[in-house]
């Protein structure tokens, strides 16, 4: 069962001017069928939108938490939801 779902991701740590937002993109990319956005915040965190199947959100989520992402991540915070169905491929905001 890979029913499709919307990601919410709050990433913690050093994650701003690093390239983190495009290598974010280019993972949900290369994982594929995934559509959403990646957005600097104030006090340094990102977040990242994705939907699409749920196990591809979960590669995603995996990624983000892991230490191949650039800078470093301290941690995440996730919440999941029922799909938007708002987004045109994946952004960098």
């Amino acid at each position: 069962m890979n029913e499709d779902a919307r990601l919410v991701v709050w990433v913690r740590g050093r994650v701003q001017q690093v390239g983190f937002r495009w290598f974010t993109r280019a993972n949900a990319l290369e994982i594929g069928g995934l559509t959403g956005f990646a957005l600097n915040l104030d006090g340094g965190r990102v977040q990242v939108v994705a939907e699409g199947p749920r196990d591809n959100c979960h590669r995603l989520l995996e990624w983000l938490a892991s230490d191949d992402t650039p800078g470093r991540v301290d941690g995440v915070t996730e919440i999941w939801d029922t799909p938007r169905g708002v987004y045109d491929g994946f952004a960098i905001r």
